[in-house]
Order: C-alpha cells, then sequence, then structure tokens
C-alpha cells in the first residue's frame, strides 16, 4: 500500500470525529475510492475499511442501546440499530459532515457526481469508522460514532421502530388476516441524481413514496397505507 498523508481539509473532517489520527495514511485510505484506484496503479481502495468499520459500528450501537435502554425487548433494540446504520442514514451522517468534499474518485465517477451519490458517502461513512478503530481503539470508535450519530439516536430511540414502517405494516397486516405487503419500484433519472417511486399494497389500501433510494421510498410508501389501514382498523 503506498503511504499517504492526510488530504487537504482533513483537519475538519477529524474535528467533527473527534479524533486526531496518529496514522493519517489510515484516513487517507478510508477516503479512498475504488475508481481512485483504478486510475492510479498500486494505490489501495477503502473497501477493506468498510467491511471493519461495518462491523465496529453494529457493536458500537448495538452496545449504546444495550446500555442506554434497558427495559426494551431484543425486536425492539433490533428495529432502532436497522434505523440507525442503514444505508441511507449514513449517507445523510456523510452529507452532514461534509465527506464528499474529502473523496478520492476517480475522474469518471467525480464527473456522474460521484460525491452526492448516497452509496459512496454510506460506505465512507463506515470506512472511517474503520480506520477511527484501527487507529485509536474501540473507544475512539465509539466516541466518533457518538458525534457522528448522537443526535440520530436520540431521535429514532425514542420511539422503538418509529422509522420502521416496512415492519410496522407487515406486522399490521399479519394482525388483521391480510396478505403480506407487496411493493412495486421504479426509478427515474440521472444515475447521480436518482429517484425512485415505490407502491405498497396491503390489503385494500395501498401507499405511494418517492426517495433518494429504493428503501427510503418504500418506507415511504409504507407509512401511507400504515396510516390508511390504521384509520380503517383502529385498534
Amino acid at each position: 500500500m503506498t503511504v499517504q498523508t492526510a488530504p487537504a481539509g482533513a483537519s475538519v473532517l477529524m474535528d467533527r470525529l473527534g479524533h486526531r489520527f496518529n496514522d493519517p495514511a489510515l484516513l487517507e485510505l478510508a477516503l479512498t475510492h475504488r475508481s481512485w484506484c483504478a486510475e492510479h496503479s498500486g494505490s489501495s481502495s477503502n473497501e477493506r475499511l468498510e467491511f471493519l468499520g461495518d462491523a465496529v459500528l453494529s457493536l458500537v450501537v448495538t452496545g449504546r442501546l444495550y446500555e442506554r435502554f434497558g427495559d426494551w425487548a431484543e425486536g425492539d433494540l433490533a428495529k432502532a440499530r436497522a434505523s440507525l446504520v442503514n444505508s441511507a442514514t449514513l449517507a445523510e451522517v456523510g452529507r452532514s459532515v461534509g465527506l464528499g468534499e474529502q473523496l478520492r474518485l476517480g475522474r469518471g465517477e467525480h464527473v456522474s457526481g460521484g460525491r452526492a451519490k448516497p452509496s459512496i458517502l454510506a460506505d465512507a461513512v463506515e470506512a472511517v469508522i474503520g480506520a477511527v478503530y484501527l487507529d485509536g481503539g474501540i473507544g475512539a470508535a465509539d466516541d466518533s460514532v457518538g458525534r457522528l450519530l448522537g443526535d440520530r439516536l436520540d431521535t429514532v430511540a425514542s420511539s422503538p421502530g418509529h422509522a420502521d414502517f416496512k415492519t410496522r405494516l407487515q406486522e399490521l397486516a399479519a394482525r388483521l388476516g391480510l396478505d403480506p405487503p407487496s411493493y412495486d419500484v421504479s426509478s427515474s433519472g440521472p444515475a447521480h441524481h436518482r429517484r425512485f417511486r415505490a407502491e405498497v399494497r396491503a390489503g385494500d389500501e395501498a401507499g405511494v413514496g418517492a426517495g433518494s433510494t429504493k428503501k427510503d421510498a418504500e418506507q415511504r410508501a409504507a407509512e401511507v397505507a400504515y396510516a390508511s389501514l390504521t384509520a380503517k382498523f383502529p385498534s
């Protein structure tokens, strides 16, 4: 692996992470997309760090939820965790800390709007968390995750499963003796600004939603159908 120094502008990112890297090359690696490597022989991408960071993020969020909400059932803990570590949430986190501007992308990916792509941002967030873990250990990673997800943890965890309308709709349909909800998803727009439209049917009720990711569109459609069903069959 080619040894690198911290990228220009990374000081602000480290401030937001609450971690100053002892080995700045780890942060450089975390910000290196595979499209860059395709154009720069001998360089390494952030994919291995992404793999590590995914596990570290899940462990840290699980631990925080477990310690904070001792009276929650396993299912509620799992729903809250899923709301916090999904790709849509991580992409929002990446945007909020200006991660896109720090990424090393190949020319083609840069021109096609890669710095704003949800999948690239979400993967980079995981890679950065993996880099913090390698550089400072689990304590440093826990602090960084707390800084990145703290407000979201407070919001989502205040009502376990609140944001997971697909699960809530499925459970409601089962209680009402209906077939499982079925989704139809379509997409439109250029690759760097893709929009998704989802329609869900649950019994005689339907819901339509749109979003920047397939999951977001499905969640919004499920929320509409869930509201219709609960209004028709109040508990």
